[in-house]
C-alpha cells in the first residue's frame, strides 16, 4: 500500500510540473506585446517585399499626383 502512495504521489508531482510548464508557455504566448511585436515584424517584412513596396509606392505617387492636380487646377 505504501508503494502505490508513493507512486501516486510521484504522478501527481509529474502532473502539476507538465501543468506549470504549460501555463507558463500559455502565459508566453498570450502575451499582447509578443503578439504586437509579432504582428508588426510580420507586416514590416511583407511591406518590404519588392511586389509590394513598389506597388505602394506607384499608389502614393498617383494620390500625391491627384491631389497636386485638384489643388492646381
Amino acid at each position: 500500500m505504501g508503494k502505490d502512495t508513493e507512486r501516486i504521489e510521484k504522478e501527481i508531482e509529474a502532473a502539476r510540473t507538465r501543468l506549470a510548464s504549460t501555463l507558463d508557455e500559455i502565459a508566453v504566448r498570450a502575451d499582447p506585446q509578443r503578439i504586437a511585436d509579432d504582428t508588426k515584424h510580420m507586416l514590416l517584412a511583407k511591406l518590404n517585399q519588392p511586389k509590394i513596396k513598389y506597388s505602394l509606392i506607384g499608389a502614393g505617387a498617383v494620390v500625391v499626383g491627384l491631389v497636386l492636380i485638384k489643388i492646381f487646377r
